[in-house]
């Protein structure tokens, strides 16, 4: 259902798929989804902004699921289960973000609302222009039933602007303050008198206290709440590496997401990589990860085999599911335990070509790690200019306690006869024994 600007909906109670929609392509903005819940038009605390860095609201009722690219398009997704939004809240704003432009650079701008059987309930096309933050809609309480309007109200001041419009507390770079200037010293007070006798300061009358069992008990100070961060972090070849530490990544279940869209469509018999490529869906990416731990055990977390690891018990590293088409929203997914960082000696996560292509070129994958604490950390793969069917992504590595992770986006060439995991780990030396697996 096609909205215009003020008009509403009726929404059902329920779990509803929010997605933020717009072109992709080189030279175009990225835009992230974000969500407010609203008392009287502001948060409660900084705990009401769900966003890349902070994408579970503490209901459950908001989550932040994560970018997909399908067919030329790129899409932001919220999970909004309006069954648990707390009695106090009145309004989710809707928003988006642009980064590295303006919304005018964006195309094809749009937010949609869907039910849990993917029918689509409402639908708002954005005019944004020299925006950098745009309010898309917003879900609202009137007589005990939810409704969803499309607003259309812009920012040029980015998330920031938009956070802090609405109660956000931001955090931001710290300044140095200029050293004070010299302070001249106050005249001295003239001599006293002493001639005269001083008369000596009034006495206070003595305070009755309560008893102490009729006192009242002390207010317990509030604890203290750190600004919210806005950051993210993009590894290129100039800055590939990064701490977890430094970016408030230490604890929780940390995310890798892969997401890929195919640049190219072939039709015919043959294409360049020699093999037609009609579909998108044809197209099955496999997200893996080898994984060395403190106690010297090796092996590997891959949907072939169903070796699928586990999240709570060694290896500490559970893959998701096996996303066989790439054209779902959240791509694959896997997640690693860093509550226990400490049993961990390396990871390595990389991507091999399952089916639908013999190499990555014509392929466009982006990588993001997702740490439940701290900003974001995403890289994008080069472009391939040679046969592979395997890529080395990321190297997580125990730096004394701390996990670095290196950006790799490392093509490798199997030998003949030779699978893409045992290429891998001849390349970064794991020393495993390989068998033939299946999915």
């Amino acid at each position: 259902m096609s909205m215009s600007k003020g008009s509403n909906v009726a929404v059902p109670t329920a779990a509803l798929r929010v997605e933020l929609g717009r072109g992709s392509g080189p030279g175009v903005p990225d835009a992230d989804a974000s969500a407010l819940l609203l008392v009287s038009g502001k948060v409660r605390s900084d705990a009401d902004f769900v966003f890349y860095n902070q994408p579970v609201h503490s209901s459950g009722a908001v989550r932040h699921e994560g970018k997909g690219t399908a067919g030329g398009q790129a899409t932001d997704t919220l999970l909004v289960d309006l069954a648990r939004v707390e009695p106090a809240i009145e309004t989710i704003v809707l928003a988006a973000s642009s980064d590295g432009g303006t919304f005018g650079q964006i195309p094809g701008l749009y937010i949609r609302v869907l039910d849990t059987q993917g029918t689509e309930i409402a639908r708002f096309d954005s005019a944004a222009t020299v925006e950098t933050a745009f309010v898309l809609g917003e879900f609202y309480r009137r007589q005990g039933a939810w409704k969803f309007r499309a607003v259309g109200q812009g920012y040029d001041s980015g998330l920031e602007g938009l956070a802090t419009d609405y109660g956000i507390t931001v955090d931001e770079p710290q300044h140095t303050p200029p050293p004070a200037a010299p302070r001249t010293p106050p005249p001295a007070a003239p001599p006293v008198n002493t001639s005269r006798p001083v008369a000596p300061p009034p006495v206070a009358p003595p305070v009755t206290m309560p008893p102490p069992h009729l006192a009242p008990p002390p207010a317990p100070p509030a604890p203290p709440t750190a600004p919210v961060r806005l950051t993210k972090v993009t590894l290129t070849k100039e800055a590939p590496s990064v701490s977890l530490a430094k970016q408030g990544g230490t604890s929780g279940a940390m995310r890798v997401n892969l997401n890929w869209e195919v640049r190219k469509q072939f039709s015919g018999w043959a294409s360049k990589l020699g093999r037609a490529v009609a579909m998108h869906s044809d197209l099955d990416l496999d997200l893996c990860a080898l994984y060395e731990l403190s106690d010297g055990q090796k092996g590997v977390v891959q949907a072939l085999g169903n070796a699928f690891g586990a999240l709570h018990q060694p290896p500490y590293i559970h893959l998701d599911g096996d996303d066989r088409t790439g054209a779902a929203a959240s791509g694959e997914n896997l997640s690693i335990n860093l509550d226990h960082k400490q049993r961990i000696r390396r990871i390595l996560i990389f991507v091999t070509i399952y089916e639908g292509a013999r190499s990555f070129a014509d392929l466009h994958a982006t990588v993001t790690l997702h740490p439940l604490n701290g900003a974001p950390i995403d890289f994008s793969l080069d472009e391939c200019t040679v046969p592979s069917n395997v890529c080395a992504l990321a190297l997580i590595t125990n730096n004394g306690g701390d996990l670095v992770v290196q950006r790799e986006a490392r093509y490798l060439i199997p030998e003949r006869g030779v699978s893409p995991q045992r290429t891998v780990d001849y390349a970064y030396g794991w020393g495993m024994n390989w068998t033939p697996g299946r999915k």
